[in-house]
């Protein structure tokens, strides 16, 4: 296998994965701070990603996928508000388990990695180009 086009689809699956994680990043935030439907219901659950190295034979080499999109278990957080629809009996309203912050950071990282991805490809490129010209100037 060629390592140029093997560095590429390494870096394809590590876009992917990091496509999908700033989309999971993206659905936690926009329901950051929505609520239930129901009164004293459970409000949106954050969303969280897992990673897993996947062989691909055709290049011989470990890729990044992602083996799972699970729910944050950590508890809601509760505020008193008993004129709000969502409130149950006794007034209290649930909102997400989502940190805004948190999630600003992970898709920061997430941002970062994508970039990355993203150099390695069009590096990759490059020096195959690179290559075609100097095999043209021989010919």
């Amino acid at each position: 296998m060629d390592p140029l086009l093997a560095a590429s689809r390494i870096a394809q699956s590590g876009l992917f994965a990091q496509s999908e994680r700033l989309r999971i990043v993206a659905e936690n935030l926009a329901n950051a701070s929505s609520t239930a439907r129901a009164a004293g219901g459970d409000p949106y659950a954050r969303k969280t990603i897992s990673f897993r190295s996947e062989f691909d034979d055709l290049v011989g080499q470990e890729m990044v996928g992602v083996s799972d999109i699970g729910r944050d278990g950590s508890p809601f957080r509760v505020e008193y508000e008993p004129g709000h629809p969502a409130a149950d009996a006794n007034g209290f309203v649930k909102y997400p388990n989502v940190e805004p912050m948190l999630e600003l950071a992970d898709m920061r990282e997430a941002n970062r990695s994508y970039l990355a991805n993203l150099q390695v490809i069009k590096n990759a490129r490059e020096a195959v180009n690179s290559m075609l010209d100097l095999l043209r100037g021989t010919s």
